[in-house]
């Protein structure tokens, strides 16, 4: 292992967070409960329906809220928030101890300016233990006072809802989950006399105040009409009730615990209160769009709002986001729920209120002319079935989309969903039937339903795909584990994994797992490798491919062994059988460093020209454009036809830092079409005379996520098609600048790491003003916008509990040529050997430039390098 060269910080004392409430939980909800278990492919075929003749309600779009989602301003980052219209999210109170990170005041700017709707805070997490400390009622008015005037004082204080009680049947009134009679009763006299004595002093503080509760860790039928009777006599209900459903079985009994709620506001003459579930799932939910697609409908069909658990860690959307700007499969899951308009229509599926089964919920926009059914958590062949499909929106012939989005794990990236079908369909009397085949419960799949005007839509180009458990394969001397099930709250509470089983323990010498792959066709192929890494520093396996060509493969850190990320290798396989050996030691190579759990590979074929098409009849827009279905054009879609003041924004991947070419698929008169990248303007096409055509321009692009719009100028009329992303990433015009060849001032000084470009890196920058890294000669060969890519290391940790890891963040300050700072925020990278890059982008002047880092009151990351390219190429 490479010594450790962690900068020194201060850090708030560790603080830590038992798992007794969740205990109680498991206990109580599992008690005389008997779950199902997940259905498996060799099951005959079902039938999910839709009805698009009946709707339910608008979209809510109410589940994509997470607790903690956000650890800081810029974590994770403006492009992975705003397309996924946050409608809620929890953080905690102002200055609160439970959590050394996630303060209100620091993320709900993020938040707001991203397009979230209401922030909730937890205001009993101003103390620093778990279960809270009860130090009386006195005591935490104090910390009301504190956290509702610091809110009061901030432009979206009418967007906050303040939320009193924290489980409060695992904190403080414990016996309100008690089946004693007189146990329950006293804890209920002291919560409603707690209640009322809070709620009238929050209403103090801030008359205007929302108020959520009482947010207790379980369903509690009886409690609640307790609840409710004397919040009502004494006129203090909530303003959104709230509570937990963070079981396996919840996926069997929400509904019934929706009804019976809504029952009894009935009972007592309450008009409805919105519902906020503020923590649902499991954390073998948690990344998994077929398990999140089940949560997801349950709470859509009741139109609810809801938000998930925060059982790991700060900052990443509660295991949606990879780094600061990476979306991993999840995330594409909330990004397709964000892209559901209009109505919801009843659905009905194969088995209604079973857990780990097919669910799923669809929408009708019949002014965008969209029909969308997102579906998942079964791995059997299924038919869905689309009734009442209405003519006058879709005509008589209708273009069926079907898009695929696998699983990624916690930590890995993940492109797009893969198109597998495009199929145009005449309806027979209003209804079509979609077959799915080949499903994996672990994946969500899309349908959309637009008009078909005329014309064929190309065909989509599936890449093979194939993928292998490692239980599956060949091992020696590794050690077969079961991971997490849905058998029962603590199966569920153990990490995703693929067919719920990895290969752990390859210590020894002789260790290794090989892989018998199958290739349909020769050619170049990713292979993608599911893994976990605690070791503190990159790990490595010795690769072998048919016995030949060895080759390390390096793994980076992963927050412990079962949090699940990827590494691919691109291999050159000819058509036929194959072992993949990943070993500890090899004959040439000799022995690698550290150890990994394996969980499976994937093989996917490298197309010769990739390319990434986006559809601009689902891109996120603003302004009133039509929606054109004419032609159904290449993707299938139509066309978006716009004016000025109108605007189409893409969310377009780049699997890697690099040049890619840009394409703009449309037709134009009488002006010209502004494209920008990330809200900067780099490029602006002139009027096509109304004839279809493609305008392409090279940008560099960030990995993970870029935002590129669309907007035409003044007295133009845009049809635009799509915009699609070529190429891989190229790295012609990219300039490196080592940091231990800037200028280190101060304490700031060179270390060694093994890990580091060139074997070092520069630390101990920050923590005053005096200790800086400049890079003094970056050179511009024109004045403009350039990406600055900054690669760096930070494993600063205020303690962790049971299962919270605080990981924190670290902050610099970097000027460009002595102007204005901008603060930019790095995300705890696991390790101080694991380097990860965060980009932004930069004025430079023609010739030489000097950035500067720094930081005067706390320690900024370690930097190992930086990478510097005009933003076009």
């Amino acid at each position: 292992m490479s010594p450790d060269t962690r900068a020194p910080g201060a850090a708030p004392p560790g603080r830590t967070r038992a798992t007794l409430t969740r205990a109680l939980l498991a206990a109580t909800a599992l008690l005389g409960a008997t779950l199902a278990v997940p259905q498996t492919a060799a099951a005959a075929t079902q039938t999910y329906t839709v009805d698009l003749g009946t709707t339910t309600g608008a979209v809510l779009r109410g589940s994509n809220g997470a607790l903690y989602g956000q650890s800081d301003d810029g974590v994770p980052g403006d492009n992975l928030l705003a397309p996924l219209k946050l409608t809620t999210g929890s953080q905690k109170p102002p200055g609160g101890a439970q959590h050394p990170n996630g303060d209100i005041l620091d993320v709900a700017p993020s938040f707001f300016r991203n397009g979230g709707g209401t922030m909730y805070t937890n205001i009993q997490d101003e103390y620093s233990d778990w279960p809270y400390q009860n130090n009386g009622i006195d005591d935490y008015l104090t910390k009301v006072d504190t956290a509702v005037n610091a809110v009061k004082a901030t432009s979206y204080a009418a967007d906050v809802v303040f939320v009193p009680f924290n489980e409060p049947d695992g904190n403080w009134y414990t016996g309100l989950g008690s089946s004693n009679s007189t146990t329950y009763a006293s804890a209920l006299s002291s919560f409603e006399s707690d209640w009322s004595t809070v709620y009238e002093r929050i209403k103090s503080d801030y008359p205007d105040a929302r108020i959520g509760g009482p947010n207790t860790a379980n369903w509690n039928s009886k409690f609640f009409g307790d609840f409710l009777t004397y919040a009502k006599a004494n006129d203090q209900l909530p303003d959104v009730f709230t509570w937990h459903e963070l079981n396996p079985g919840s996926l069997a009994n929400y509904r019934g615990h929706y009804t019976a709620y809504r029952a009894l506001e009935t009972a007592r003459s309450i008009s409805p209160i919105t519902v906020n579930i503020d923590e649902y799932g499991n954390r073998r939910d948690m990344s998994v769009p077929g398990q999140l697609v089940q949560w997801a409908a349950m709470f859509e069909d009741t139109k609810v709002y809801a938000q998930q658990p925060y059982w790991d860690i700060a900052g990443n959307m509660d295991g949606n986001t990879v780094q600061t700007n990476i979306p991993n499969g999840s995330w594409w899951f909330w990004h397709w729920y964000a892209g559901m308009t209009g109505q919801t229509v009843q659905t009905t599926p194969p088995q209604a209120n079973v857990q780990d089964t097919l669910q799923g919920m669809a929408s009708l926009d019949t002014s965008r002319k969209q029909a969308q059914v997102i579906v998942g958590g079964s791995a059997t062949d299924s038919n869905v079935v689309i009734n009442n499909i209405p003519s006058a929106t879709f005509g008589s012939k209708v273009e069926v989309t079907v898009q695929a989005l696998d699983w990624s794990g916690y930590e890995g990236a993940s492109a797009p969903p893969r198109t597998i079908s495009r199929t145009a369909y005449t309806p027979s009397s209003g209804s079509i039937t979609v077959p799915l085949t080949g499903l994996n419960a672990m994946s969500a799949y899309r349908i959309t339903v637009t008009p078909n005007g005329g014309g064929t839509a190309t065909a989509p180009s599936v890449p093979s795909y194939s993928s292998y458990e490692a239980e599956n394969a060949a091992i020696t001397d590794g050690t077969v584990v079961t991971q997490a099930t849905g058998a029962s709250y603590s199966t569920a509470q153990k990490y995703a994994t693929s067919g719920t089983k990895d290969v752990g323990y390859l210590t020894a010498s002789d260790s290794k797992v090989v892989f018998t792959v199958n290739a349909p066709t020769t050619g170049t192929y990713n292979l993608r490798i599911f893994y976990g890494n605690q070791n503190g520093s990159p790990s490595q396996q010795a690769l072998r491919i048919d016995d030949a060509n060895p080759q390390f493969v390096t793994y980076p850190s992963t927050l412990n062994w079962q949090y699940r990320s990827t590494v691919t290798v691109p291999v050159t396989l000819s058509v036929g059988s194959h072992t993949v050996s990943l070993a500890v030691t090899d004959p040439t190579l000799g022995t690698s460093q550290g150890q990994v759990t394996l969980d499976k590979i994937d093989l996917t074929a490298v197309p010769s020209t990739p390319e990434t098409a986006y559809e601009a009849t689902f891109a996120d827009i603003s302004g009133s454009p039509s929606y054109s279905y004419s032609d159904v054009g290449e993707t299938g879609t139509g066309r978006l036809v716009m004016t000025s003041g109108d605007k189409a924004t893409f969310d377009a991947y780049a699997p890697a830092d690099g040049y890619y070419t840009v394409k703009t698929d449309y037709a134009s008169a009488g002006g010209s079409t502004a494209l920008a990248l990330n809200g900067a303007t780099v490029a602006t096409y002139g009027s096509s005379g109304g004839s279809a055509t493609t305008s392409s321009t090279k940008l560099y692009l960030s990995a993970g996520i870029n935002r590129i719009a669309v907007s035409p100028n003044s007295g133009t009329t845009l049809t635009l098609s799509d915009l699609k992303v070529a190429g891989a990433g190229d790295t012609t015009g990219v300039t490196k600048y080592e940091a231990e060849s800037a200028t280190l001032a101060g304490a700031a000084k060179v270390q060694s790491d093994t890990w580091a470009s060139g074997g070092k890196n520069a630390g101990y920058i920050g923590n005053s003003s005096s200790n800086t890294l400049t890079f003094g000669s970056v050179s511009a060969s024109t004045a403009g916008l350039y990406t600055v890519v900054i690669h760096y290391a930070n494993n600063d940790r205020a303690g962790s509990g049971n299962y919270n890891t605080n990981v924190e963040s670290r902050t610099a300050q970097l000027s460009v040529n002595g102007g204005t700072s901008s603060t930019l925020t790095f995300r705890n990278t696991y390790s101080w050997h694991d380097y990860w890059s965060l980009p932004t982008t930069v004025s430079l002047s023609a010739g030489t430039n000097t950035l500067k880092f720094s930081n005067a009151s706390s320690w900024a990351p370690n930097i190992d390098y930086i990478e510097v390219a005009p933003v076009n190429g």
